[in-house]
């Protein structure tokens, strides 16, 4: 049974950010009814699937939660601003989704996914440092802009659902939710005034997580802990540089790292790609090869979890994506949980997550108004401790440290789990069975409880004892291999799964506590495959693989535009992103770049024959120019542009700055949630390592001595 039976959303129009949260819903078994013509492509035709159209006046009128598309202008123009969609449903939740948002100096500025991925930052950050920042910024393939915004309209609107507000209100930003995945960078930037520098100076996090050449292709390895690179060196048989001093520890290998690279690629060049990821797995060490999209299709691991669905394209049976997920219900038991004003009022979740993926899911429950729980190991506690990540993803929750290889430690662990609503986990698979804090035995204390997993690979099948790290799966699903240009080796790039997943994660969970309400409890077992989630947001790759086109790196490129491309400016590592879709945007681009005029009666297919010629007029003109320059004079006369923006810049954009994106944190700012919303959040500071471990182990929490 889905989540969300009797849940209906209305999707108007096919903007893919509103398809792709619309699809989300679907896949989660909710009713959405989708206003607006049909569309032909493939990539529409999958988005449909489960859904179903409907005239404005019925979908609108039978809608929970209502989802738009479009800056306020042309939400204006649609009749899909807020007074006319309020004139047909005073009650439904209304998600707005643009590219900068409803409010602020940029909201209704043209964009593109190539140039938000420029005004976001996040073309900056996505495939990690380089050696020659001649290399320009590349964005992400497979229209990541769009399915991001969705995800993150789909969280938002379902929490807002759950809200006691009658007619809440969300607005997402695209530019945000981009923004966001890189929260580290932007904590440090609020915080500290620093950015992440592109250009290579060190190991570029080597170290950590490194492609390496193989017979057949790559392999992606992340010998990060020092057992783990112990294990790896004898996996390689011991290789007498393996004990040279240089190479002592993690330190020693950053400070030589373009040696033991050269080392480790001379010896892997010899075995092909999954031999190799075979090996490392086998010592507990994290591999995967890379792989393109199609190779996912024949999956034993995703057939086994029966995660592709067959649907009919063209005349063609073609495999596609489905919900990251796989649910396990138990009977009802107990009082329907009231609507409260914020989201998750009430609600009280046992976090036993760590690093960046479940905290993020985490932080963002807390923000709804959940009481968090996180729950960490003596010593040095989460991870992100390290950095300014537990400063932004720990708000508001309360720190508690169990030892749980302690009988006692696991005591209290169960009696919290069983006076709590919600419990998250990402341990690897087996871990909380073995401490006895597995679904089944807690689930058996606490009925009502949501129980949710998050895995590299699921926690059923051949692979689901994999060690795995979400970008290793990047590289395994095929993502990190199209993120680049294509005279260029793939390169593993910045975590984007990782907080990708801490969207989709708290969406679920709302989704899971909505199905509470309108059912009157029982408990929900979630088991989250991370790789499934990123396939999810690479349809588009996957059904070109079987429709005779398969994905391959295009850089900043567009098949279907022209000019589509990024040029660099004056000054350092200063790059302008340009998109134009249309002949008008031609006409005016042509009247701001004089050395164009000639070509001004071109059309789409003409300026794609010209491509060439067109690049090297913007490249000239776009060489003396500050990109921020060039970007303003561009989006006044309705070309869509965006400088690269640097973390730092972010945090003094007057825009951002306008809809309260940044937070006051000490003497800095910490980056809010990517959207805003008319029920506001709750916020206060990251707890220390076991602030509240006294409180929360002595105080019996019980439905019966009320909720704070």
């Amino acid at each position: 049974m889905p989540l969300l039976v009797d849940f209906h959303v209305a999707q108007l129009g096919h903007g893919l950010a509103a398809a792709a949260s619309g699809r989300l819903f679907a896949d989660t078994g909710a009713t959405v009814s989708v206003v607006g013509e049909p569309q032909t492509r493939p990539l529409d035709h999958y988005m449909m699937r489960g859904k179903t159209r409907a005239d404005r006046a019925t979908a609108l009128a039978n809608a929970n939660l209502i989802v738009a598309e479009g800056g306020p202008a042309a939400l204006l123009t649609q009749g899909n601003d807020l007074s006319s969609l309020r004139a047909l449903n005073t009650a439904a939740a209304i998600v707005l989704i643009s590219p900068f948002g409803q409010t602020g100096p940029r909201a209704d500025e043209p964009a593109t996914d190539l140039t938000l991925m420029y005004a976001s930052g996040i073309a900056r950050l996505l495939t990690g440092q380089v050696d020659d920042l001649s290399e320009p910024p590349v964005r992400a393939t497979g229209q990541q802009s769009a399915y991001m915004g969705g995800i993150v309209a789909t969280c938002a609107g379902m929490h807002a659902a759950l809200s006691g507000t009658p007619g809440a209100v969300v607005d997402v930003s695209v530019q945000e939710a981009l923004a966001t995945l890189a929260m580290t960078d932007l904590a440090r930037a609020g915080q500290a005034g620093r950015s992440w520098r592109r250009e290579r100076l060190g190991d570029g996090n080597g170290a950590t997580v490194c492609i390496l050449p193989a017979a057949d292709g790559f392999v992606a390895i992340s010998p990060r802990e020092e057992k783990q690179w112990t294990a790896w060196l004898i996996a390689m048989g011991s290789p007498v540089w393996g004990a040279e001093l240089r190479f002592a520890n993690k330190t020693d290998r950053m400070e030589n790292w373009d040696e033991v690279h050269a080392l480790m690629s001379e010896w892997s060049r010899q075995h092909p790609k999954q031999w190799l990821a075979d090996l490392a797995q086998d010592a507990h060490v994290p591999s995967f090869p890379l792989q393109e999209p199609a190779e996912q299709l024949e999956s034993p691991q995703l057939a086994h979890r029966g995660y592709f669905q067959d649907m009919n394209l063209n005349g063609a049976t073609v495999k596609t994506p489905s919900l990251p997920i796989q649910l396990t219900f138990s009977e009802s038991v107990g009082p329907a949980r009231p609507a409260a004003t914020l989201p998750l009022s009430g609600v009280r979740v046992l976090d036993f997550s760590w690093v960046i993926a479940g905290p993020t899911a985490t932080r963002h429950l807390a923000a709804m108004g959940a009481e968090v729980i996180k729950i960490e190991a003596p010593g040095k506690g989460d991870p992100g401790r390290a950095s300014e990540l537990h400063t932004v993803l720990g708000q508001a929750k309360k720190g508690v440290v169990l030892n749980l290889k302690k009988p006692e430690g696991v005591a209290i662990a169960k009696r919290l789990a069983a006076e709590c609503d919600v419990l998250i986990e990402n341990f690897a698979t087996g871990v909380m069975e073995r401490l006895g804090l597995g679904a089944k035995d807690l689930c058996r204390l606490n009925p009502n409880l949501v129980y949710l997993s998050a895995s590299g690979l699921g926690r059923t099948g051949p692979e689901s004892d994999a060690v795995a790290y979400g970008t290793l799966l990047q590289c395994y699903a095929g993502f990190a291999g199209l993120n680049r240009h294509p005279d260029r080796p793939p390169r593993v790039g910045m975590a984007w799964l990782d907080p990708m997943c801490g969207l989709m994660l708290p969406f679920l969970v709302a989704a899971s506590l909505w199905r509470q309400r309108e059912r009157r409890g029982g408990g929900v077992r979630m088991d989250f495959s991370m790789i499934e989630a990123m396939l999810w947001a690479m349809s588009e790759a996957l059904l070109a693989a079987q429709l005779g086109d398969p994905p391959t790196p295009l850089g900043n490129a567009s098949a279907d535009y022209a000019p589509h491309g990024v040029y660099r400016c004056a000054g350092e590592d200063d790059w302008l992103s340009l998109a134009v879709v249309d002949d008008d945007q031609w006409r005016s681009l042509c009247l701001i770049v004089p050395k164009l005029a000639g070509m001004k009666g071109l059309e789409q297919a003409g300026r794609r024959a010209e491509r060439e010629a067109i690049d090297a007029v913007l490249l000239a003109w776009a060489a003396p120019r500050s990109a921020e320059d060039a970007a303003r004079c561009l989006t006044a006369s309705g070309i869509p542009s965006a400088a690269l923006a640097r973390s730092q810049e972010l945090v003094e954009s007057e825009h951002l700055r306008a809809r309260g994106f940044w937070g006051a944190h000490g003497d800095g700012f910490l980056p809010g949630l990517p959207w805003r919303a008319s029920f506001g959040h709750q916020s206060g500071l990251a707890p220390g390592l076991g602030e509240h471990t006294n409180i929360v182990s002595e105080r019996r929490f019980g439905h019966e001595a009320g909720r704070n």
